[in-house]
């Protein structure tokens, strides 16, 4: 039972032996052989038709039939069954068999027509949850068209109830059964109270014992991790059936499997009690509702669970993360770096013409160099360079050789933008790539953008003037331009929400913009007009962010799917739906061939654009994810949370590789630098801070058990990797930005 994919038991577990758990309705509860010539606990031998889950299905539809007087239709399908006439008087037990994995039984006198229904509906998975680790959020619909999923549907398995005030013993009897065991077992079954609390409390709530399920609330609620807070809160307000209809963490709980991951030796411990015990309920909740990983090894040890634990489904699955993730750079185009005038001169008066040239030669080679890692140049379609492009890149290598080196012992300068008097409301900042422009997005839906150079913004000069321009001139990009339209900033109007997520295009001919309104928008820096409105969200975008390369861009928002958008289409390309909650934060990695999404479900996934599979679940923030960041190489990632920690990951391994502490409140910026030696991290708590990542990776040994089983030993040294913190008057943390010269620019909203 340990692995439950699709509706089915792992086969190691179906190699152990089955008992069919039962409970005779008066509390006594008995174990049950499931061989073929078993005696129920109604004493009556079960038919050699069928296995014991089909016979039990039968027997509860016949006695719904015969209920109803359909007497021709209980012939039928007696004589279809090979059934004897009286075969269906006998009672049936009221718990689904323990290990069998089969339908709940109804018994022959308990519930009304519906109740039996829902119980009989549950031989039909209504999620289904794949080996990529992603979850279908496809509910079966009500047949009277209501747009909330079939609350008897979604919620059959929480019919099958025991006697209420039986579930706080069970529960009671699980601790101090976990409490009593070997210290190196006790953090790994530890990790089974909170799903199961949350579905006692569920099945209480929705069998209508109120009063049961708030004293169940009050006497175990304290006993669960502090991290699971706010969930606990949700689920309080839960004391009602109806409250649960269309209740969208209730849906989650339900249509999710809590993943834990257990080491084989602690699961048999857990089963062999459970067993010993009969104890049905709590074995029926473990099989309809739990997902157990289990693996081969040492068990983990309570500070390894934590490090990983937190999020609403539990850890990501280890088959989740095995894909192989090409994390490498893609070969850059061979593009001859002219030498300055500047280079030419020194090198005469030096009488050494070869001193520089074999330098820069060497950022060009470096970057023609193949990654072993790396994907294929034409695994997905990207643009082709343009002229301006191409011009753009040699600005980009000649700025690179005179990029300052940081570390430890050379810290960045950082450049603060302080948006004063911004009573619209800042809620989004975004530089370009050579930090010529700066835009912002506000809560009066605008979207500002400013030069933060002498060069004004203008616009280009109308169809009628363009048309007296030699086209043929060297000057014709200067001629185009209306300097009568010249300003060092522009508003961009057009959104009817709040400003969430803007992004420039490397280019600088473009921004993106995404709102509350659930459009994405893509304006032109040459008209200052809006080109495209995107529309595929209903609700709030939260966030938006172009590719590296251009011309694809991502959004995700509060509908839980993140897309992908070309901007010639209109319609996205792919969408990446399996987050549990709203998608807080998009990132392309740098080769533009995998998208990162942070979520408030507390989990970020990795999703391939080609196939549109989700190849990483990263679990570990204790809070919602607002920030996410790739080291410049593409192997390592870092993240935010409202939980004031950064974590930091391998990618190609989907393991988490450390833990930075020191913030207090939301992380809203993360960057690393040009050389990704140093991290910065910005937050509401109005810091910035500097961190050695190049010490932090170096630490880092990752083994093939490591990998396999999770095994993470995280050192507490977040004290020695803080190279330094720098505060804010009274300004908030929201963006970061380092040069090509590896100077950081940050930007925030005065708070006065």
């Amino acid at each position: 039972m340990a692995a439950v994919q699709d509706g089915q038991l792992n086969l190691e577990v179906e190699k152990d032996i089955k008992t069919e758990i039962t409970n005779d309705g008066s509390g006594n509860i008995n174990a049950n052989s499931s061989s073929p010539g078993s005696t129920s606990s109604g004493g009556k031998a079960k038919s050699p038709a069928g296995s014991g889950e089909d016979q039990q299905t039968l027997l509860a539809v016949l006695q719904f039939l015969k209920r109803n007087k359909l007497t021709e239709s209980v012939d039928i399908l007696r004589r279809e069954a090979g059934l004897s006439a009286d075969a269906d008087d006998s009672p049936v037990s009221e718990s689904a068999g323990a290990g069998s994995g089969g339908v709940p039984n109804v018994s022959a006198d308990g519930g009304d027509a519906n109740s039996l229904l829902s119980r009989v509906s549950i031989a039909t998975p209504v999620t289904l949850v794949t080996n990529a680790g992603k979850h279908s959020n496809t509910f079966s619909f009500s047949s009277g068209g209501e747009d909330q999923p079939d609350v008897n549907v979604v919620l059959s398995a929480y019919s099958q109830q025991g006697d209420p005030v039986l579930y706080p013993l069970y529960y009671n009897g699980l601790k101090k059964f976990i409490e009593s065991v070997l210290d190196c077992h006790r953090a790994e079954l530890s990790q089974v109270f909170y799903p199961l609390f949350v579905h006692m409390y569920l099945e209480l709530v929705y069998n209508n014992h109120e009063n049961e399920a708030k004293q169940f609330f009050e006497k175990f609620s304290g006993d669960q991790e502090c991290y699971y807070e706010e969930d606990l809160r949700i689920l309080s307000s839960m004391s009602k059936k109806e409250h649960m209809k269309g209740n969208e963490t209730m849906l989650d709980f339900r249509t999710s499997k809590f993943v834990l991951r257990i080491s084989r030796d602690s699961y048999q411990l857990l089963k062999r009690h459970l067993q010993e015990r009969q104890n049905n309920q709590i074995w029926n909740i473990i099989q309809e509702h739990l997902y157990i990983d289990i693996f081969d090894g040492m068990p983990r040890s309570k500070s390894q669970i934590d490090a990983m634990s937190g999020s609403l489904a539990g850890e990501g699955k280890r088959d989740a993360n095995k894909a192989k993730v090409f994390y490498g750079l893609l070969k850059e185009p061979e593009i001859e770096v002219p030498l300055d005038d500047e280079d030419e001169e020194a090198e005469n008066e030096e009488g050494k013409p070869k001193k520089k040239k074999p330098k820069k030669d060497s950022m060009g080679s470096k970057s023609k160099k193949q990654d072993p890692n790396a994907p294929q140049q034409t695994r997905i379609p990207l643009p082709e360079l343009k002229d301006s492009d191409k011009l753009d890149k040699i600005m980009n290598m000649k700025e690179a050789t005179k990029k300052i080196r940081l570390g430890p012992d050379n810290l960045p300068s950082i450049c603060f933008y302080s948006f004063l008097n911004a009573y619209q409301g800042l809620t989004a900042v975004d530089f370009t790539d050579d930090s010529s422009l700066i835009a912002g997005g506000f809560a009066d839906s605008t979207v500002r953008v400013w030069s933060v150079t002498p060069k004004k913004l203008r616009r280009v000069k109308s169809a009628a003037d363009l048309s007296n321009i030699d086209k043929e001139s060297d000057d014709v990009l200067e001629r185009i331009m209306d300097e009568k339209t010249a300003s060092e900033s522009k508003i961009l109007y057009g959104h009817s929400g709040p400003v969430y997520g803007i992004s420039f295009s490397p280019d600088r001919n473009y921004l993106l913009s995404s709102s509350e309104d659930g459009t994405v928008r893509l304006w032109s820096l040459q008209t200052f007009t809006c080109l495209v409105g995107y529309k595929g969200h209903n609700y709030p975008v939260w966030d938006t962010q172009f590719s590296p390369y251009g011309y694809y861009f991502i959004s995700g928002g509060h509908d839980r799917v993140a897309r992908l958008w070309a901007t010639d289409h209109y319609q996205p390309l792919r969408m990446f739906a399996g987050h549990l909650a709203d998608i807080t934060c998009t990132r392309f990695h740098p080769n533009s061939n995998y998208v990162a999404t942070g979520s408030a479900d507390r989990t970020i996934r990795l999703w391939d654009v080609l196939t549109g599979n989700c190849v990483r679940i990263l679990t570990g923030h204790k809070g919602p994810v607002h920030s996410l960041a790739f080291s410049p190489n593409g192997k390592f990632m870092a993240s935010g949370a409202t939980d004031g920690r950064v974590l930091l990951w391998d990618v190609g391994h989907g393991l988490m590789v450390g833990e930075l502490k020191g913030h207090t409140d939301t992380i809203y910026a993360l960057r690393f630098s040009r050389d990704g030696e140093i991290l910065a991290s910005g937050s509401m708590d109005n810091t910035v801070k500097l961190w050695d990542t190049l010490k932090a990776f170096d630490d880092v040994e990752l083994d093939d058990f490591t990998a396999a089983t999770g095994h993470i030993h995280l050192p507490e040294n977040s004290q020695e990797l803080l190279l330094g913190t720098y505060m804010t008057k009274s300004t908030p943390v929201i963006h970061l930005h380092f040069t090509r010269r590896n100077l950081l620019l940050a930007a925030g909203a005065y708070n006065p």
